[in-house]
Formats: structure tokens, sequence, C-alpha cells
């Protein structure tokens, strides 16, 4: 049995799945054996989106099908929903699929059926899909396997999952695709000019270091993804209170985003020259840890005031970023869980999206409609600038303000970019609050699926 529960073969001895939408829904009750319609109707079945409702079968067979509440042909969620409430089974759907619609539902039962199970005890059996006969089956293994290794990193406690062990996940999937990982850890950074993400994991046990995968021709268009790699956030000396840290695991999801949309990337043979760029430590507290009020040193040469320690994404950022800038990329995105801010502005739902670039926005935005991985532009307002200035440093990593912190981090970002090239900064959640169909509580891969559309439409495919 397959993780993702898609298997070969055809719908012989499978039970049907039948879309049902709640516009439309007596109409497909109607078109039911009578039998079949009066449960229907004798259950109340209302085919909200993401439910199931299984039908009798006849002497022979117990299950004579099963509704599954849709929203339209292309609604991957419900189909997710359907893949976690359905019982064990070998299931087909039961109707003439466009490709899109055939991948769409593929992907989303797949995502339907992941499960964060490294500490659980034995295994469950779990329903089946036949692949629909249009999916395009590479496509949706891909962003398949990308969320689930995206989630799975996201999930992982930061005991098991500490900066070498995001190191080796990097490995492993550079060894998958036959691309160039190498990796600068400890007081090594430091000589070669890495300062700052020194100096937020110098005072963790396990090294910080900095991560770099390439991959493809070296002649085509170069597009560097960079991803935050805080494998767990005390908040450092400005040390978060108990429930602020609960969820610091999570502080990596940028990074897992950034490996997740490379392995789609590799999959797909896009015809770029990738590298992601993942600065990963642990901000932890100890004789050696920054303090606040220190000035840093970065890569780039800009001085930073530190006007809290729990302001330390932005700081291993800063480094990536310029270093990511040099060989003068076509293309940067980063992915960050960066600031509580960006929540309150946008929700947990929604990647907050910051670029300089109208056309970019555009395409992102655009593709996060079609990929139902929704990203909203927030602005890069320029005269927020004054807020991180510093008295004593080219500028400070938080300032005083209580206002408009999405975007100072984003402004403080901007200043380690260089103007000309095209960059987007995600301020992303990485994490589902609440379960939904085809999105169990825990890690997600946000604004991942947007931008590999946008990456594929830029540059086009192999």
């Amino acid at each position: 049995m397959t993780w993702d529960g898609l298997v070969d073969g055809t719908g012989d001895g499978a039970v049907r799945l039948i879309a049902v939408r709640e516009e439309t829904r007596e109409a497909t009750v109607a078109a039911l054996p009578r039998a079949a319609a009066d449960w229907v109707r004798a259950c109340g079945y209302t085919a909200k989106p993401g439910t199931v409702l299984l039908l009798p079968g006849d002497g022979d067979a117990p299950l004579g099908g099963a509704l599954v509440g849709v929203i339209g042909d292309d609604d991957m969620w419900s189909w997710g929903g359907a893949a976690a409430a359905l019982p064990n089974g070998r299931y087909c759907v039961e109707a003439d699929l466009s490709a899109r619609s055939a991948t769409r539902i593929a992907l989303g039962w797949a995502l339907g059926r992941y499960r964060f199970e490294r500490y659980k005890s034995g295994a469950r059996a779990e329903p089946e899909l036949v692949w629909p006969d249009a999916a395009d089956r590479d496509a949706a293994r891909a962003a398949a396997t990308a969320t689930r290794l995206a989630r799975d990193l996201i999930n992982t406690p930061a005991a098991d999952l500490g900066p070498d062990a995001l190191a080796d996940a990097a490995a492993e999937l550079a060894a998958t695709h036959k691309a160039a990982l190498s990796v600068v850890a400890g007081d090594e950074l430091i000589a070669r000019n890495l300062p700052a993400i020194h100096a937020v994991g110098r005072a963790a046990e396990k090294a910080p270091r900095l991560i770099d995968l390439a991959w493809g021709r070296k002649t085509a268009p170069k597009v560097t993804l960079v991803g935050k790699g805080v494998c767990f956030d005390t908040g450092g000396l400005d040390l978060k209170p108990s429930r602020a840290m609960g969820l610091m695991k999570k502080d990596m999801g940028g990074a897992a985003v950034a490996l997740g949309l490379a392995h789609m990337i590799m999959a797909a043979r896009l015809p770029v020259r990738l590298r992601v760029l993942i600065p990963a430590v642990e901000n932890s507290v100890s004789g050696s840890a920054m303090r606040p009020r220190d000035v840093l040193q970065t890569r780039k040469g800009l001085t930073v005031e530190v006007g809290n320690t729990d302001a330390e994404g932005r700081l291993i950022l800063a480094d990536a970023l310029a270093l990511a800038c040099e060989d003068k990329p076509a293309l940067v995105l980063d992915f960050a869980t960066l600031t509580g801010a960006a929540r309150s502005a946008v929700g947990t739902e929604i990647a907050a999206l910051f670029t300089p670039h109208d056309d970019l926005a555009e395409s992102l935005q655009r593709h996060g409609v079609a990929e139902d991985d929704p990203v909203w532009r927030l602005p890069l307002w320029r005269p927020y600038r004054r807020l991180i200035d510093s008295p004593v440093a080219d500028i400070n990593n938080a300032g005083d303000s209580p206002y408009a912190g999405a975007i100072t981090a984003a402004l403080f970002l901007r200043e380690f970019v260089e103007a000309e090239l095209p960059w987007a900064h995600f301020d992303i959640m990485a994490w589902n609050v609440g379960a939904r169909p085809g999105r169990p509580e825990g890690g997600e891969a946000m604004a991942m699926r947007a931008a590999f559309a946008a990456i594929t439409e830029r540059f086009g495919s192999a």
C-alpha cells in the first residue's frame, strides 16, 4: 500500500464515488436507483463539501457506492476530505474527467491521506483510490511528495530535527535528484563571512550551519530559494513565554517549504539552475547567546543592532539573501515563519507576500488562486523604514514600534537584496491550526504550489 492511497488498475470491483454539489444535489439524487435515492433523502445528506455518504448495495455488494460533496469539478480539498472519511476499501471516481480535474482529485486524495505517524505504534488500513484515467501522475506525485516532505519536517520535534538533521534531509533530497550539496557549519561560518547566522545559532548545542543545494545546467536561468531554518526558537535572551514557545518546532517551516518546492522543480526537470540556501540554527539561551543591543556584522557589510533577540529569523536570512544575490539570479524567493503580525493581517491560512515587483506579485497571486494555495500581497511601504532605524548601527532588527511588524520585517530583508533582482518574500504560518479537508492539523507547505506554478510559467517546462 502506498502512503498516498493511489493505486493502479481499473474500476472493476471498486466502490464508485459520485461527486455531488449542494446546488444540484436533488438532480444527482434523483438519478440514483430509487432505493439509494430514498436512503439519501432519509439520511438528510446535504452534500456539504468534503463529506461522504455511503450508499446501500444489493445482496452481492454491501456498498452501492458513495456520494462525495464537492464545490466543483476542480475541488481537490473535498476529495481530500473523502480520503480521510471513507472506510477501508478500494474506490474509483465515476465521472468523465478533464486532465486538470483528474490530477487535482488525485492530489487532493493524497493530501487527505497524509498522516504524521513517526511516533505512532501500529498501522491501520486506509482507503485506496484507483488513479483517475486522465490524471498527470507525475505532477500529482511530485506535489504530494513535496507536501509530505514539508509537513513531515515541520511536524518533527526539535529533539529529532536540529540543524544537523535538517542538513541530512537536504542531503537526502540532493541524492534523490543528483544535486550538489555543501554545508558550512560552526566557526567556519565566520571564516566564510556568514557572521549573522553564526551569531544567532552559536548559543545552541548543535552548531549553526548554512545548507547550500545546487541543481541544473549552469547556463540555465538561475532560480534561488531561501528558507528560514530556525529549528527551535526560544526567543533567545528575550525569552518567549511558554504559550508562545509551544509551536516553535515549526519555525523552520520556511526551510521545509523551500525543500519541498525544490523537489517539485527537480522532479519536473524545469530548465533552471536551482539553488537552495537554508540557514539552519537553534535560537537558544546560554552564556554565548547574542544580547539585546549587541551590534552584529552581516555578509553584506551592514551592521545590525539587536533590538530583540526574538527577531532572529531576519538576521539569518540577511546573510543568506546577501549570498543569494551575489551570482545575480533571475529570481529569488524566500520563505519564512517570520512574524505574528502577518498572521494578524491575513490570518493563518494565507501566505503574506511582499515584493517590489508588480508583475511577480500578479503571477504569484493568480497562481495562488488557481492552485488553492492562497497568497496575499502586503505593501513594502518605504516610509516605515524609519521604524527600524538605529542610532548606533545601520539598521535595527526589530525597532520599538508595535505597528506594521510584518512590513518592517520585510523592509529589513529588502536591505539585503540587490534592488534590480526580482525578489519576493513569503511570511507564512506553515501550520494548520485546525483540521480541514485535505489539511490535517499540523505542518503545512504554504505558498509552495503557487510558487511552483509561477516559476514554471516564468521559465517554461523542460
